[in-house]
Parts: structure tokens; C-alpha cells; sequence
């Protein structure tokens, strides 16, 4: 389920992407995916190089799972039921096409609260300050919708014209009108955003919903196969 126009960021038809779009997509994460770094200081972070995408949001909203998800590895983002426990910029090397970035979670984090301020200060300074950044996409739980985190973080990426996609998690928590209420309220609230991308991306790591649409965006913004 998705909304919005794409755009010119990818080929779409009136239902979405088209076929070679979402073989592209699948293409690309059947690739390697490799670690690359773990930052948890701006000195420390890999060079820039490849365009990057980064996927943000608060504290246990399901970054890990959709990343597992999209990438199909059980493994390669550390589930946890403890909020707050990524605590550095995790980098990944995906087919040498595309790089992802696992940032640290916003908001109730079980850690020290200097701790918090650090990490959430780095995470401030990457989405601010990185030129391969070409879309961040902010993980929106279902069953909790946009809150002031969220909306704190919208502000900061429009401030620094970073280009950003709403993903609504956990689709399959809600039921049918419950989850049509919070996208279409969602819609609402990023129209007011200049540099928010105008689709919603509705996905449950779960149930696989939305995945292939997910990949085939982001296959988009990825270096052409060579």
C-alpha cells in the first residue's frame, strides 16, 4: 500500500513500480551485503563514496527486522526487544552499488543519558553534514504514528535539504481502516515538509508487505549494474 506519486526517482506505473523496477530492486539485494564500519564518532566514519541511504527512527521501531527483511539475512542488523541498543552508525556495502546505514535509535533507550545525548547528537551531525546521503527513510511504527522525535527529525532534514521517505513498520499490527487512519494522516502531516518524498512506503518486516517496493525504490538510487 502506497500513496503519493513517485515522482522522477524511479519508473513506476499506476500501481507502483514496474517490473523492471522491482527486478532491480530484487536484483540488488540478492547481492553481497558486507559490514563496512561501525562509527560511533564523526572522525571515524567510512569515506565517502558510494550514494548512501540511512534508515532512521525511534527506539524499537523495527530498523533491524525491515533491514534483515530487505536484505533477506536473518542476521546481518541486530534484532532486540531493548530499546536503544544500537549505539553507533552502522555501515553496509551493498552489491558496491549502494551503501545503508543503520542509525542509532531516537527517544526511551534503556542507557546512561549521557550516552543518549551522544549518540543522538552523531546521529544529528551525519544526517546534517553527509553529501553520498540520497535518501534517509524514517521508520514510522504503525501503531504509534509520527511523534515529537519524529517530528523534531523531519525538521532538521528539511533544514538541511535531505532528501526523506516516510516508512510506516509494522503494518500487519494494525487492521485494515486502523492502518488506512494512520497513512492518511501521515500523508497529511509530510505534505507541510519541503523535502519530504510524497510516497509512503507501507511495509511489515513480518509479513513481507511492501518489501519488494521498498527494494525497487531504493534500487533507484543505487549505482546502475555494471
Amino acid at each position: 500500500m502506497t500513496g503519493g506519486s513517485h515522482g522522477g526517482d524511479m519508473p513506476s506505473g499506476a500501481d507502483g513500480p514496474d517490473e523492471a523496477a522491482l527486478e532491480n530492486g530484487r536484483l540488488l539485494f540478492a547481492g553481497a551485503c558486507d559490514f563496512i564500519a561501525a562509527a560511533n564518532n564523526m572522525k571515524v566514519l567510512p569515506p565517502e563514496g558510494l550514494p548512501e541511504i540511512c534508515f532512521a527512527g525511534r527506539s524499537n521501531v523495527g530498523k533491524s527486522s525491515l533491514i534483515n527483511a530487505l536484505t533477506g539475512r536473518k542476521t546481518l542488523a541486530r534484532t532486540s526487544q531493548t530499546p536503544g541498543r544500537t549505539r553507533q552508525l552502522i555501515f553496509f556495502s551493498l552489491a558496491d552499488r549502494i551503501q545503508l546505514v543503520d542509525l542509532p535509535g531516537y527517544g526511551y533507550a534503556r542507557a546512561p543519558k549521557t550516552d543518549i545525548k551522544a549518540w543522538t547528537t552523531l546521529t544529528r551531525k551525519f544526517l546534517a553534514g553527509r553529501a553520498s546521503l540520497q535518501r534517509v527513510f524514517l521508520l514510522i511504527d504503525a501503531r504509534r504514528g509520527i511523534g515529537p522525535g519524529d517530528a523534531e527529525i523531519m525538521t532538521l532534514l528539511d533544514a538541511s535539504a535531505v532528501s526523506w521517505a516516510v516508512v510506516i513498520t509494522k503494518a500487519d499490527k494494525l487492521k485494515p481502516a486502523a492502518l488506512d487512519a494512520v497513512c492518511n494522516d501521515t500523508r497529511a502531516r509530510i505534505t507541510t515538509h519541503v523535502a519530504a518524498f510524497p510516497e509512503l512506503f507501507v511495509t511489515s518486516a513480518e509479513a513481507a508487505t511492501g518489501i519488494a517496493e521498498l527494494r525497487a525504490h531504493i534500487g533507484a538510487l543505487a549505482l546502475p549494474r555494471s
